[in-house]
């Protein structure tokens, strides 16, 4: 999901609206009526009837396949529950706490699959994941966009200087990696020695840069809110919140602690997934568990694009991959430093070029504000030799 005004919204609705006092709106509908309203707030909410096939695929020890396809497709439609609660709140609170709700919980599926993953150890797969996100945000569904919105329009446009502004941030995050990478590839070619030493100065490494990219996004928060809130001002419209205060809360808290069962579900069926298929957990992570994240982006940003809504469109891919990168990411290196697992941010030579590679084309396709059918189209392939390429990566 990604962060900006009007960058979470649900599937009818594309600008950020004013939001009526919560004093003043219509009554609030009853629980029937507010969980009518929730179940119709989407098709992928059909995919919900996977929820307690997921949790029964646990129950009874089915094999990890069934355990991981029904989670799988289960976690789907919460990410999709996510977005519209925060929009109904933001709507309520205005823009500014809003867009602080967004930050918070845009990406709240990726970062609780990450937290479960980590503290069972599986630090290659928030690895391989947080960089599949982001590369899947950069590539794909902006790569869809772009094709979707130029089979309606010859060409369109977005705002530039925002888009520059989160191409810029992006590089940033892009450095964050490569820089641990040849660090450790530097000590390593002149000492000549791998050693605990090396391992404490990495991990040092990557917690310090953690912090500094953390620092980073605040003030990117402050920039977009306060200073220059003018760039990323869009069209209101009038609308009143749908459901109650309470409901909201609720609907957090219930779609939290579902996320949080399933995903241990599917976390722990992810080894018998490799002993069984073949499959590596760096190609699980990187194109299998973006899906389920991505979800929410996947489909807003396409309505966006066909829409002509490209500015909205491109702030949901953009703004997600950098919110994965510089909030996602450093948080998940300072969760394993306080629960002892040594996640940082030296990834593997291939992933971080792939990365870098990624943030480079995204970057350069962006850069005048203007989109056609074959920039996606370009896109797309790039992702298609990444992912192809992850698919015949090494499992060991």
């Amino acid at each position: 999901m990604a962060l900006g005004y009007g960058s979470t919204t649900n599937e009818n609705t594309y600008s950020f609206h004013k939001s009526p006092s919560p004093f003043t709106s219509s009554p609030s509908p009853t629980l029937r009526e507010s969980i009518v309203i929730i179940l119709k707030s989407s098709w992928i909410n059909y995919f919900l009837i996977f929820v307690p096939l997921g949790y029964i695929s646990h129950i009874f020890q089915w094999s990890d396949n069934w355990v991981f396809v029904l989670n799988f497709l289960a976690i789907l439609p919460l990410s999709k529950l996510y977005e519209f609660a925060t929009v109904d709140i933001s709507l309520r609170v205005g823009q500014s706490i809003g867009c602080l709700l967004n930050a918070t919980f845009g990406n709240a599926v990726e970062l609780i699959i990450s937290i479960i993953a980590l503290t069972q150890g599986e630090i290659r797969v928030v690895q391989a994941s947080i960089l599949g996100a982001i590369i899947s945000n950069l590539l794909f569904v902006t790569g869809i966009c772009f094709v979707v919105g130029g089979t309606f329009y010859k060409q369109q446009v977005f705002n530039q200087t925002t888009s520059q502004t989160t191409s810029s941030l992006m590089t940033l995050a892009c450095i964050g990696l490569v820089v641990p990478a040849a660090f450790t590839i530097s000590v390593n070619d002149n000492l000549n020695t791998v050693g605990g030493q090396i391992i404490k100065e990495l991990v040092d490494l990557s917690h310090g840069t953690a912090i500094v990219l953390l620092l980073i996004y605040i003030l990117y928060l402050y920039f977009q809110l306060k200073t220059h809130a003018n760039l990323y001002h869009m069209e209101e419209e009038e609308e009143e919140a749908q459901l109650s205060l309470s409901v909201l809360l609720s609907l957090f808290v219930a779609v939290t602690v579902v996320v949080a069962f399933l995903s241990e579900y599917l976390v722990g069926s992810i080894e018998g997934i490799v002993q069984s298929s073949g499959l590596s957990k760096t190609f699980i992570g990187m194109v299998l568990l973006p899906i389920i994240g991505n979800a929410a982006e996947f489909t807003t940003s396409i309505n966006a694009a066909a829409r002509n809504k490209m500015d909205f469109a491109i702030r949901i891919a953009s703004g997600s991959s950098m919110q994965i990168a510089l909030f996602i990411t450093p948080i998940l290196v300072l969760f394993g430093w306080t629960i002892g697992q040594d996640f940082t941010l030296h990834f593997q030579l291939f992933e971080t070029v792939v990365f870098f590679i990624s943030v480079l084309i995204t970057n350069y396709l962006i850069l005048d504000g203007k989109s056609n059918w074959l920039e996606g189209a370009m896109l797309l392939a790039t992702y298609a030799i990444i992912a192809l390429s992850f698919f015949h990566y090494p499992t060991k």
